[in-house]
């Protein structure tokens, strides 16, 4: 398996608990703000379902197996789930910032090692994810302020 795909499988593993962590989010924010905050979130993991769904469909065009199990995703993604509990707009906005910020620097990096391989596709795709992902980091610290 080439690194691309090994890292792409990486990616979609985080991708998938972030996607059920913003669904808990979204259920479980309370405060200031909750109707904004509410939608906005799920603004949020309907992105994150298409990305993780663009990624899996990118590892088979590389004749690779996308992971699809939450066994492996919880043994190898890099994000933390959380408890079903009442969560503040502001606790809200922390998690995904720090979320964010990670799942930037992996598709960065992904997308550096997929230009080394001359793997095109894949950098257009994960330059589009960055984009995105430092939108979201900008919009998340403007709120935070």
């Amino acid at each position: 398996m080439n690194k691309t795909v090994e890292m792409l499988n990486q990616y979609l593993s985080d991708l998938a608990v972030m996607n059920t962590k913003l669904h808990n989010l979204h259920w479980n924010v309370t405060g200031k703000a909750f109707k904004q905050v509410h939608v906005y979130l799920e603004e949020l993991y309907d992105d994150v379902f298409e990305k993780y769904d663009e990624v899996a469909e990118r590892i088979k065009m590389l004749q690779g197996y996308p992971k699809a199990s939450n066994k492996e995703y919880l043994e190898t993604s890099k994000i933390k789930e959380l408890a079903s509990k009442d969560i503040s707009t502001e606790d809200a906005f922390k998690s995904v910032f720090n979320d964010y910020g990670y799942l930037k620097e992996l598709a960065t990096e992904t997308r550096t090692i997929a230009d080394t391989e001359d793997d095109f596709v894949t950098v257009a795709i994960l330059e589009d994810h960055v984009a995105f992902y430092d939108k979201v980091l900008y919009f998340v610290r403007q709120t935070l302020k």
